[in-house]
């Protein structure tokens, strides 16, 4: 009988443990993705992009590829936030249509080839993003209407640019 007087002391104090420590961590906020207005070298400056299809790509991409996140309620329950803005930063390293303008143009041109590959397979919006967040899943017709766009756009750059420019410089050893 003591022992298991002992066992429920020892978990109702491991409980309140994690209790006090799931507390303490709602005070050490995660970073906000928070931009205010359009930023000057967002994609749309420079190629254009269809106001349907702009509404398209907000919805389905801007929450982890922009310099803006709409953010759902969860996001302010650490550790929740912190993982969230991990995903945000890592899409944004790998693409941010607010940058867009400024990478070089190589670069622009193989980002464009992501989206198109990504997008053709399916694998963006993330399958686990689109779970919790129903309205990002893209239609097979919203899929196709971004691959032509991509493959609208690589055409421009190709044609705007000298072909030595589209290639990643070769840096020397």
């Amino acid at each position: 009988m003591a022992l298991k007087r002992k066992g429920v002391i020892l978990t109702a104090r491991m409980l309140i443990g994690i209790l006090a420590i799931f507390i303490v961590l709602q005070f050490i906020r995660s970073p906000r993705n928070l931009s205010a207005g359009e930023s000057p070298a967002s994609i749309q400056t420079r190629y254009p992009v269809p106001a349907d299809l702009q509404s398209v790509i907000r919805r389905s991409c801007y929450d982890c590829h922009s310099n803006n996140t709409s953010y759902p309620w969860y996001s302010h329950v650490e550790p929740l936030g912190w993982w969230l803005n991990s995903h945000i930063t890592e899409g944004k390293r790998e693409l941010n249509f607010d940058e867009f303008a400024s990478y070089p143009v190589y670069r622009q041109l193989a980002k464009l080839e992501a989206v198109r590959q990504q997008v053709e397979d399916g694998e963006m919006p993330l399958p686990a993003y689109t779970l919790i967040h129903t309205s990002a899943a893209l239609t097979p017709e919203e899929r196709e209407r971004i691959i032509l766009w991509v493959g609208a756009m690589q055409d421009t750059i190709k044609s705007r640019y000298p072909a030595d420019s589209l290639k990643r410089p070769v840096r020397p050893r």
